[in-house]
């Protein structure tokens, strides 16, 4: 089989700034260099659960644009797949929903190369359709009778506790249910298990009609950080490192807009 010559981004880091956000503070900031390498083959990307509809379109015109390489995705919560890549899960890219996970599997020279952050995000209120409880703020929640959020160690579960500090808002632990990741949060909606939740802009998003968004406003929000990398025992570092290229690319990254995630900076 004829090879496919890919164009693809080796990242060069030089020390700097990239805003403060919720989970960290100054990080350094990639600076690519392209250079031209093979790749075929298949590799499998582990990328956190708010990911699923953005990944599965980018890995669709991945695909297109790189025939030869296959990408296949292992959604869950950021710090279960930190865990399960800290255990020798096969993986050869990670991207999680926060620093603080990433961090950990570099900590373990688990990493091949320093990640690069390639999106951010921002957390919002859903309710069923129509909003029948009237929520509006997040001090609403407090006086409803079943509130969905994340795991207390998973990512939406920390911005989550995160918010509702700043907003001086404390819902009653026996008026929660824990989900193991942003997608059973936002179910316990959709199924009516739950009358409200805190999730991802870009999960209430893909919900579409089946939930009411309900703002947070910037002051009380929290923004979630989305770093990229190869992993050190990945079987297919040029595929991988091609399929970052295409996830930092003008088309990778158009993709990421159109589902609702902000700019990596």
């Amino acid at each position: 089989m004829k090879l496919s010559v890919l164009f693809i981004v080796v990242v060069g880091l030089v020390a700097g700034g990239c805003g403060r956000d919720s989970s960290s503070g100054s990080r350094d900031i990639s600076t690519p260099t392209t250079i031209a390498v093979k790749a075929n083959g298949t590799i499998t990307v582990a990328a956190a659960a708010s990911l699923t509809e953005a990944f599965t379109k980018i890995g669709s015109d991945f695909k297109h644009t790189n025939p030869n390489v296959t990408a296949r995705f292992n959604f869950g919560s950021s710090g279960t797949l930190a865990t399960q890549i800290q255990q020798g899960a096969p993986a050869d890219t990670f991207a999680s929903a926060d620093e603080d996970n990433m961090k950990r599997s570099t900590a373990a020279n688990l990493t091949d190369g320093r990640p690069v952050i390639f999106a951010k995000n921002k957390l919002v209120i859903v309710t069923k359709p129509g909003n029948p409880k009237k929520v509006k703020t997040l001090a609403d929640l407090v006086d409803l009778d079943v509130v969905s959020l994340c795991g207390d160690t998973v990512p939406c579960g920390k911005y989550s506790a995160q918010i509702l500090q700043t907003a001086g808002v404390k819902i009653p632990e026996t008026k929660i249910t824990r989900a193991q990741d942003v997608k059973a949060a936002l179910a316990a909606v959709t199924t009516g298990d739950a009358d409200a939740a805190i999730v991802y802009t870009t999960d209430a998003k893909s919900a579409g009609n089946s939930v009411e968004a309900v703002m947070i406003p910037d002051a009380q929000n929290a923004t979630a950080t989305y770093p990229i990398v190869t992993l050190a025992a990945s079987g297919n570092k040029a595929a991988s490192r091609a399929f970052i290229a295409y996830v930092t690319s003008s088309k990778g990254q158009a993709t990421l807009r159109s589902y609702g995630f902000l700019p990596p900076s």
